[in-house]
């Protein structure tokens, strides 16, 4: 794949005041590239436990390269392109729900503490030309 249909991926967790952030940032660098930088923000809960929130966003060919091939190795990729209709908006970002504790044994699954959000380049910026990019991107 010579070009990247993906204007950037955004990749995020959070860690509540009963996990180790250490561990879900490990579990956030399951997908990214060795050298990709993790922002963190503070906030807090409704009952003022602490939440960390963890961020990265890739904009470089190559690291978006990096986490499609992670996302590929999916056990159920085919029925990730096949739900692409519904996992692409009308604003062409692609989003998938990953699984957190699986990250952080470095296995990759569908499943929740891990939101990735990816821009698709359309041209037009048109839905369906969005989700024929990223099947081809995921293929």
């Amino acid at each position: 794949m010579a070009s990247v249909p993906f204007h950037y991926i955004d990749l995020r967790a959070f860690c509540y005041a009963t996990e180790d952030d250490q561990r879900v940032e490990d579990a956030l660098r399951a997908y990214l590239p060795e050298d990709a930088e993790i922002e963190r923000m503070k906030s807090e809960g409704h009952l003022g436990d602490r939440i960390l929130i963890l961020s990265a966003r890739v904009e470089n060919a190559d690291e978006m390269r990096h986490i499609l091939g992670r996302l590929r190795e999916l056990d159920d990729i085919e029925d990730l392109r096949d739900e692409l209709d519904q996992r692409v908006d009308d604003n062409c970002s692609f989003f998938v729900s990953l699984d957190k504790q699986a990250a952080y044994r470095d296995e990759i699954e569908l499943g929740d503490g891990i939101t990735l959000r990816a821009k698709v380049e359309a041209y037009p910026a048109k839905k369906d030309a969005a989700v024929e990019n990223a099947r081809k991107a995921l293929s």
